[in-house]
């Protein structure tokens, strides 16, 4: 079995009613790629998430892809956890969110922090067995150019509602400091290297892709200078920059490997 066949039987099990969760590393994803992008179009009956690994500084991979890339390329939300409590919570949020919008969703992990080991504070734990049934619907799940034309227009009008709830998503937070003549935003596991190396300077760590733009410029309103740390590509940077928000960036920042 690979990646794509492996995608599939989740999307089979999601259509038929029931939650449906698949794991892969980023190049798994290349292969998963076709069912995904048309996964998009139909949408989802119960939650469906794509855990992906991405493999910054290449200990164990043939290259150094950004995952992030397929939120813009698809309009697929991705979470992104900093650490082992978000990447628990992170994942059942991603099932909710995946219902309520009607899509699936990436939660984005990389090395360090798949092989981490820290406490996580577990909930009860509510089992519901779902009734599994299909609903056949043509124009739904055969994307054909007939049915795949209008359902285009419904993934763009999702996107929009998905940046509203991501100003709002806790994942995006801000940590204020004192000193004021730099902020730094940043992703993920990078906010913990930010936050061990610039124990002093308010931070806006980013949880969730849509970006929350005008939470991010509010923040870049409150400092003297606004830094985007982040590993592998530019994505914050650009999308920020092309809102018309003023940073520092790649020009600082490596392009390959960890920020270890």
């Amino acid at each position: 079995m690979n990646e794509k066949v492996a995608l599939e039987v989740a999307i089979g099990a999601s259509l038929s009613g029931m939650r449906s969760l698949v794991t892969m590393k980023h190049v798994g994803l290349n292969v998963a790629s076709d069912p995904l992008m048309t996964l998009t179009l139909t949408g989802v009956t119960a939650g469906l998430v794509v855990v992906v690994a991405d493999d910054p500084g290449m200990h164990s991979s043939q290259n150094e892809q950004d995952s992030r890339h397929w939120s813009k390329f698809g309009l697929i939300p991705i979470l992104e956890p900093s650490d082992s409590q978000e990447a628990k919570d992170f994942t059942r949020l991603a099932f909710e969110i995946s219902e309520e919008y009607d899509t699936p969703v990436i939660l984005r992990l990389v090395t360090h922090l798949s092989h981490t080991r820290t406490p996580v504070v577990i909930e009860d734990v509510k089992r519901v067995r779902s009734a599994l049934s299909y609903t056949k619907d043509m124009h739904r799940y055969v994307m054909a150019p007939a049915n795949a034309i209008p359902r285009h227009p419904l993934v763009v009008k999702r996107w929009k509602k998905l940046r509203s709830f991501s100003e709002k998503f806790s994942g995006n937070c801000i940590e204020d400091a004192s000193e004021r003549k730099m902020g730094i935003l940043t992703d993920g596991v990078v906010f913990q290297y930010v936050k061990e190396v610039f124990a002093d300077i308010s931070v806006i760590k980013v949880g969730m892709y849509p970006l929350p733009l005008k939470k991010i410029e509010e923040f870049a309103r409150s400092v003297d200078k606004l830094v985007v740390v982040e590993e592998l590509d530019p994505i914050i940077e650009e999308e920020v920059r092309a809102a018309g928000i003023a940073l520092e960036g790649k020009e600082r920042i490596p392009l390959c490997g960890e920020l270890s």
